[in-house]
């Protein structure tokens, strides 16, 4: 037992002894940049400014140097010339290269050719993605350590790679710094930036990629909190050039409003508040967030209409909706002062009766109530019947219509004759 383990003794540190003097050396090796810095520069060198010339010179290299390790080095150099220190500096004792975005030359078609650097880079060492972003991201926050012109370079540049989906538009987190923020430099970027995103795209696509990443709604945190106003943005980015831009947030903008509206409406309904109160809330938020008559009908007929569990049987229906109907109808009224929004609400009665079976036949009551309660008047309902009537089951409803209409109009040739007799 003895000779077994003196057998034994001597080999465990040699063994362990060894392993870890291998991986001592990676480790050295790991952290070391330098040496894989001097490779890239040196190539760089060789190709000079020809894009298409460096973009082979990359392509080759990743088959002998480590991209996986190096990537934020390699970015820092291809984007900046070196390697960066943090809040955006050069690293002084470093050599460094002109065959970078930053000593390029500011124009949209020069920025074009180095995303095609990017965009090839990326897509044979598919790997680099999750760097790229990062370096993006970080380059984002180091944004007040750089020249004017190097901020405009690299947000022409961002707005390319994220218009042919090299970078998602995650990224623009960055931009939400307090510091950025405060001092104009992120609104200054983002005009950039989006002027070239919209110039390669259009700002429906620009629209679609902020909207996946939530991102459709906070624009306006671009501009400190004193400032985050649908005016302030609007004229800072007309005033820019992109009015595209202004018109998308403003729109969002008044979206929210609506769906905010309609929630706090809803609300209201179910607590029983009076309608002077909810009429007066109502008129506030229209004018607070320029949202028209038209559009409040219709949001005040979907909520009337969703506070209630409706009758399956098509029989009963009709009757509870009346009584329902009834008892909301001067709120409707107050916001149908204009032909239009009658007609508007008309259409809105129309297409929802014929998009809950069970309301079809209910139709031609609920116009009699509204109009009985002043809701709707007979010159819109002469109009809809005429020829402004949706093509969902018209045939349906001016039927159910027919008899209503000529009584309406029957009494108006009376009133006039009466009024011609008065004469």
């Amino acid at each position: 037992r003895a000779s077994f383990m003196n057998n034994q003794k001597p080999q465990k540190p040699t063994l362990s002894g060894q392993r870890f003097k291998t991986r001592k050396r990676d480790e050295k090796e790991r952290f070391d940049p330098t040496q894989f810095q001097d490779c890239i520069i040196q190539g760089l060198s060789e190709t000079g400014t020809d894009l298409e010339a460096v973009a082979k010179f990359l392509d080759a290299s990743g088959a002998k140097l480590d991209y996986r390790r190096y990537a934020e080095t390699l970015f820092d150099i291809l984007v900046a010339g070196g390697m960066l220190a943090p809040g955006g500096t050069l690293a002084d004792d470093m050599t460094r290269t002109n065959v970078c975005v930053f000593a390029a030359q500011e124009d949209l078609e020069t920025m074009q050719a180095f995303a095609q650097v990017f965009n090839k880079l990326i897509r044979r060492y598919k790997y680099l993605e999750k760097g790229f972003e990062d370096e993006v991201k970080k380059l984002l926050l180091f944004l007040k350590g750089f020249s004017e012109s190097e901020r405009n370079k690299l947000a022409m540049l961002t707005g390319i790679l994220l218009a042919n989906g090299t970078l998602n538009a995650s990224i623009l987190n960055s931009l939400y710094n307090e510091n950025l923020v405060k001092e104009g430099v992120s609104a200054a970027f983002a005009v950039k930036l989006f002027k070239s995103w919209i110039n390669e795209k259009d700002i429906n696509a620009v629209a679609v990629s902020l909207r996946k990443v939530n991102m459709d709604n906070r624009l306006m945190e671009l501009f400190p909190a004193n400032k985050q106003s649908v005016e302030h943005f609007s004229k800072y980015f007309t005033e820019a050039g992109l009015k595209e831009l202004s018109e998308y947030v403003r729109n969002q903008q008044s979206i929210g409003a609506r769906k905010e509206l309609q929630k706090e409406l809803q609300e209201q309904m179910s607590r029983g508040d009076p309608f002077k109160d909810i009429i007066l809330y109502v008129k506030e938020e229209m004018k607070k967030n320029n949202i028209s008559e038209q559009t409040v009908v219709t949001i005040i007929w979907s909520s009337v209409m969703s506070t209630v569990e409706w009758n399956k049987k098509e029989e009963l229906v009709a009757e509870q909706a009346i009584k329902h109907l009834k008892q909301y109808s001067p709120l409707l009224a107050a916001f149908t002062t204009q032909g239009q929004s009658e007609l508007t609400l008309l259409l809105k009665i129309q297409e929802y009766c014929y998009d809950n079976i069970h309301f079809m036949k209910a139709f031609q009551k609920i116009v009699v109530l509204f109009y009985k309660a002043e809701v709707l008047s007979e010159e819109p309902i002469l109009k809809w019947y005429k020829d402004a009537h949706l093509a969902k089951g018209k045939s349906v409803f001016l039927e159910q219509m027919k008899k209503f209409v000529e009584w309406l109009k029957n009494a108006e040739e009376e009133s006039e004759s009466e009024a011609e007799e008065g004469d």
